[in-house]
Order: C-alpha cells, then sequence, then structure tokens
C-alpha cells in the first residue's frame, strides 16, 4: 500500500527510530524525557545558536527563512514531504521567535512542539 506521506512508497528508517526511541514502552520515561530535551536543545543550539546568529548580523530577520530552508532540505533524508513540509514551517517560526524573543523562548515551543508530535500527535 502507497502512503499519503510517503507516495513513492519508499520509506526512510532514520524517520521510525526516534519515535522508538521516545515513545517505546521498551524504553524508560529517562531515556524519552532526555531524547525530547537533548533534540530541542541541540537543534536550537545550532539552527539559531550558530547559523541564524551568524547571519543575522547581515540579514537580520531573513536568517529565519534562510535557516529553515537548510534544515527543510536535510529532512528530505526522511523522504516524508509531510515532515519536510512540519520543518520548515516550524524551523520558520523559531527563527522568528529567536530572533525576536531569544534562544530561550525557541527552544522552549521546539521543546513543545515534540512533545506533541512525538507524544500527543505523532506524525508517521
Amino acid at each position: 500500500m502507497v502512503s499519503t506521506y510517503h507516495p513513492f512508497g519508499i520509506t526512510s528508517t532514520s524517520e521510525t527510530s526516534i519515535y522508538s526511541l521516545i515513545s517505546s514502552p521498551a524504553n524508560p520515561a529517562y531515556i524519552q524525557v532526555a531524547v525530547l530535551v537533548f533534540d530541542s536543545a541541540g537543534y536550537e543550539s545550532f539552527f539559531r545558536g550558530v547559523l541564524q546568529r551568524r547571519l543575522r548580523p547581515r540579514f537580520g530577520i531573513m536568517g529565519a527563512p534562510a535557516v529553515a530552508t537548510i534544515d527543510a532540505v536535510l529532512h528530505v533524508a526522511t523522504l516524508n514531504p509531510l515532515w519536510v513540509g512540519a520543518t520548515f514551517v516550524t524551523d520558520l517560526l523559531w527563527g522568528v521567535t529567536y530572533h525576536y524573543e531569544g534562544k530561550q523562548a525557541s527552544f522552549t515551543s521546539h521543546l513543545v512542539w515534540d512533545i506533541v508530535i512525538f507524544i500527543l500527535r505523532p506524525i508517521k
């Protein structure tokens, strides 16, 4: 069966591996929480704290869509168009949040997003 999210019937094993780390009942809760926090903190530290911070003096707010595009392109490897689109939109919002509110706000928003998409309403 060909899925709507995988129109060519091709899937990526890396896409399901993060779900298994977070939502598998075999993994202790502290592992699941650690993966969520590490994902949020790691992404925000690199994409906002490194890339966007370096683009900000030259491009201002326009650094946010540039960084969102880079992140979305990296997610093409999942072979999931929904994941790529969601990555671009959320990354753009985190970039704008970072620009106006700082790294702590973008980290908090990212952590809440991860809880929603990995635990409450997974995108698979």
